[in-house]
């Protein structure tokens, strides 16, 4: 199946590549609210921390106590109304409250239609992710094509480097379609 050195590593860099853009789309899919309190929530939370945007994940420790509460200990209290600040404005549509020290989100169950459009984003990243690696897919297809060029490989290495390849990106994008169904299934569960 492979003919050479150059091969290999076209097949692993195509691999490599698949792989980051799978872990993305996990990554993004869990910063999506599924009804249960999950600290990676606040992952894209950016605060004003004296003039620099900083993550919120840098400026304290988060916690889930319970399954609809989200605890935020921060290392330096005086940033409390930073942070308050940041959560408000963001997407997440939770509304903080605070005892002076310890912040307290609490999640909610979403309603029917927040559901249906939590899972239309899921579907929005998950289509993101497919296309990113479809152009893999067509990269590592250009490489093949041109060592044929170069005349390193004969066009029925190229089939075979094809159906391989192709063979490839259907194995990462199945992983995309059992991920994005068990979020799908964890968003409307109620």
């Amino acid at each position: 199946m492979f003919s050479n050195q150059e091969d290999q590593s076209i097949y692993n860099a195509l691999k490599a590549r698949l792989e980051g853009n799978l872990d993305h789309f996990v990554s993004e899919l869990q910063t999506i609210r599924a009804g249960r309190a999950n600290p990676r929530l606040l992952d894209k939370i950016m605060v004003d921390y004296y003039g620099t945007l900083t993550p919120l994940t840098q400026m304290a420790n988060i916690s889930a106590p319970d399954p609809r509460t989200i605890t935020i200990s921060l290392w330096d209290i005086s940033m409390l109304r930073e942070v308050l600040k940041a959560i408000q404005t963001s997407d997440l549509g939770l509304n903080p409250s605070d005892d002076g020290k310890v912040i307290r989100l609490y999640v909610p169950a979403p309603t029917e239609e927040r559901r249906i459009e939590l899972v239309k984003m899921s579907k929005k990243f998950a289509e993101d992710c497919k296309i990113n690696m479809r152009n893999a897919r067509r990269e590592a297809l250009d490489e093949f094509k041109d060592l044929k060029k170069k005349s390193l490989i004969t066009e029925d290495d190229l089939e075979i480097a094809e159906k391989e390849v192709q063979k490839i990106l259907n194995s990462y994008t199945d992983n995309v379609d059992k991920t994005l169904a068990q979020k799908e299934k964890d968003i409307m569960e109620v």
